[in-house]
């Protein structure tokens, strides 16, 4: 039986594709291609940014309250002791684009090149207005325990002072914020990164206007009522420069590839004669 033939009309012929169709159909997947990873990298930067700009908030808001709690506590003396302690030096101190230093008695101001200000905070302490350490002592800024008391705040109770600054890290080359508490003086250890700049301003009671820690004469520190304080608080690099408003209520624009934020808060002093009258 011979094999049934095919008609001619109904034979299929093989096509390939011409090189104009290949050539578009390459071209389509290239722009399909480039627009998503354009559209990748576009949304990772957007969340980047984000993220950084959240980091930057939780450290400013961070920065301001610890200082601000410490500030609060100025001065401050346990409700059982006489009234007033006497006090041989101000409870409150601070220093123009430098950190305070020497003895707990009779602070000085280290210059910093970050051109932080710095501010000591000194008040009696105890279990109850410091968290205390695992013998039972107050403690400092740091957790660190404060054994060396003094006979007149009776058992327990200890002067506290802390003083804080900002700088960059030795170790990372990262700006944080520091503080050096009497538990052990000299050790200061960060507490918040990113903290660039430390700004504190004074009322002093009856001013019009805040003062710089370096317009103050020894004697006014007894008479400051209210702190000003700012934190300047620098991000991670993004890739692209950005304008901010400083410490200082300056429009700056940013050297590097980072992000920054200042943040303010108004810190009124409880303890002390001229704010309780």
């Amino acid at each position: 039986m011979k094999p049934r033939e095919i008609h001619p009309r109904r034979r299929i012929r093989a096509r390939g594709h011409t090189l104009v169709e290949l050539v578009i159909a390459v071209a389509l997947g290239l722009v399909v291609t480039v627009g998503a990873v354009s559209l990748y990298r576009s949304q990772r930067a957007a969340f980047g940014r984000a993220d950084d700009t959240t980091q930057i908030r939780e450290a400013g808001l961070t920065a301001l309250t610890l200082i601000g709690q410490q500030i609060q506590m100025t001065g401050f003396v346990p409700a059982d002791l006489p009234q007033p302690q006497p006090q041989q030096k101000p409870t409150l101190f601070g220093c123009s684009a430098a950190r305070p230093t020497g003895t707990d008695d009779n602070p000085t101001c280290e210059a910093l090149t970050s051109r932080s200000d710095g501010i000591a905070i000194r008040y009696v302490g105890d279990n109850v207005s410091t968290w205390p350490s695992s013998t039972g002592q107050p403690t400092d800024c740091l957790g660190q325990a404060v054994s060396v008391g003094n006979a007149a705040y009776g058992a327990g109770r200890v002067m506290i002072v802390n003083r804080f600054f900002a700088k960059l890290s030795a170790s990372t080359g990262e700006s944080e914020l520091y503080c050096d508490g009497n538990g052990k003086s000299g050790s200061a250890q960060p507490l918040v990164e990113g903290v660039e700049r430390l700004r504190a301003r004074y009322w002093l009671a009856g001013a019009q206007t805040a003062l710089d820690a370096s317009a103050l004469a020894p004697d006014q520190w007894a008479n400051v009522v209210a702190v000003d304080l700012c934190v300047l608080v620098r991000g991670a690099p993004q890739g692209r420069r950005s304008r901010y408003v400083d410490c200082d209520g300056a429009n700056v624009a940013g050297t590097d590839l980072r992000a920054r934020q200042a943040f303010w808060r108004r810190v009124a002093i409880r303890n002390n004669e001229v704010s309780a009258s």
